[in-house]
């Protein structure tokens, strides 16, 4: 067998007071060596630079503040509505509140592709060096590849019937879905069980996996979508007429709307696990109205929730059951949304968040500064099924995508710093190095 061809490119070493890899304990004054785009080595700094010492490659140092950590990896966003900050601005009474304001502005003129490639300029800006891009239009769907961020590109399908579907929806998803650019990655979402009929819900995985792509959808988000039960006395909350909210599986209903109408209290999650949706070739956002039997779909089905709770906030929606989440071993991610429903394409503002709703919860335990962070960054390529592979992203360990966020934060201690990256690490990113290059550099003050 012949062995690989040594590469004798040059090497960049980027240090640290702290490096995070993510996949093994925080490591003082660390490095990472980055070589063709790639991650060559990660340990203690004098260890690294004698590896490279020995093996005679030549090498240059910069040294960051702070702590080196994997991109970020926003799980759930929707970079072509940045030129809608003005709907996010504002604050709502619930879904249907929002969903109008949204509309009235969506509809009047739009250049999606400048949108969105202003959103992926901020995603870098603030770490992001991955992202969950659900796009509604086409113009916008080369946005990731064009700005060089890794993640997948998912084209949104809603508002198809049954009959609708079968004679012309799914030719079209099909002549669509080959018009989203291949780079960095494609998928389907299948925006919500409330905006599809049946039968899309049940072809589109299949169109997806067929194809070895990856499938992620808004679930949980509004409190139609919840579980209806029984209430005090015996009376039920809408499924008694129906024989109980498990047995809508056997009446053949067309949509998820159709079972509420005939008075099953089935959740949305368990309705779209029934129509065989959820794998772990899928993940889904929000995840606010959620039971812990749903939760626990998700978990036996491999799902990751990506949790979006500064977005649940604008819109007036309850805040996501974090706790519930983190005690029971979920698998999680962080998204932003967009900026018509939140403040920022920032996801350290939405771990802050998800920090003060935990302990709001009750999570007492001293896990959390890590785990919000894991779920900011190796989650989210979990979520996409991004962290294993050739080109594998969102912790740092060698061969991995050279995708690193410096974060100038108090380094003394790893307490310290991930204390100050969880509960106020927003705004602090100071350089993102996407692919071993400095795609973002702030000036020092």
């Amino acid at each position: 067998m012949t062995a690989p061809a040594r590469d004798f490119s040059p090497v960049v070493v980027h240090s640290a007071r702290i490096v995070v890899p993510m996949t093994a304990p925080p490591i003082l004054d660390g490095a990472v060596a980055v070589q063709s785009g790639r991650i060559l080595h990660v340990g203690e700094r004098s260890w690294v630079l004698d590896r490279l010492d020995a093996s005679g490659l030549r090498s240059s140092e910069r040294h960051w503040p702070g702590a080196i950590l994997p991109g970020l990896v926003n799980a759930h966003s929707h970079l072509q509505y940045t030129g809608m900050a003005s709907v996010g601005e504002g604050s709502y009474d619930g879904f249907d509140d929002w969903a109008k304001s949204f509309g009235a502005v969506y509809s009047g003129p739009h250049d999606w592709a400048a949108e969105a490639a202003r959103g992926a300029e901020l995603s870098i800006v603030a770490g992001v060096t991955s992202v969950s891009d659900v796009v509604t239009d086409m113009e916008a769907a080369s946005a990731l590849g064009d700005a060089g961020l890794g993640g997948i590109a998912y084209w949104e399908v809603m508002d198809w019937e049954n009959e609708a579907w079968s004679e012309r929806g799914r030719d079209q998803i099909l002549d669509e879905l080959t018009r989203i650019p291949a780079d960095p990655g494609v998928g389907l979402s299948p925006h919500a069980p409330y905006s599809l009929d049946v039968e899309p819900l049940l072809e589109l995985p299949d169109i997806v996996r067929q194809r070895g792509l990856c499938l992620h959808l808004h679930l949980g988000e509004s409190a139609f979508e919840g579980e209806r039960g029984m209430e005090p006395g015996g009376s039920s909350t809408g499924d008694s007429a129906a024989g109980g909210h498990d047995a809508w599986h056997f009446v053949g209903v067309p949509s998820f709307r159709a079972l509420r109408e005939l008075g099953f209290g089935a959740s949305a999650t368990a309705f779209v696990d029934r129509l065989g949706v959820l794998g772990p070739d899928c993940h889904v956002a929000h995840g606010v109205y959620m039971t812990a039997d749903d939760r626990a779909l998700l978990r036996a089905r491999g799902t990751t929730v990506a949790l979006c709770p500064r977005s649940n906030a604008v819109i007036g929606l309850d805040p996501p059951p974090v706790a519930d989440y983190l005690l029971e071993g979920s698998a999680i991610a962080v998204g932003t949304d967009s900026l018509s429903s939140s403040p920022s394409l920032d996801p350290l503002a939405d771990v802050t968040a998800l920090h003060l709703i935990a302990r709001s919860q009750g999570y007492a335990r001293h896990d959390l500064h890590e785990r919000l962070l894991t779920a900011a960054t190796l989650g989210g390529a979990h979520a996409m099924g991004l962290d294993v592979g050739p080109d594998r992203v969102g912790h740092l360990a060698v061969g991995a995508r050279a995708d690193l966020a410096v974060f100038d934060v108090d380094a003394r201690t790893v307490p310290d710093a991930y204390a100050e990256l969880v509960e106020d690490g927003a705004g602090r990113c100071v350089a993102t190095i996407i692919r071993g290059v400095v795609r973002h550099q702030k000036e020092p003050t």
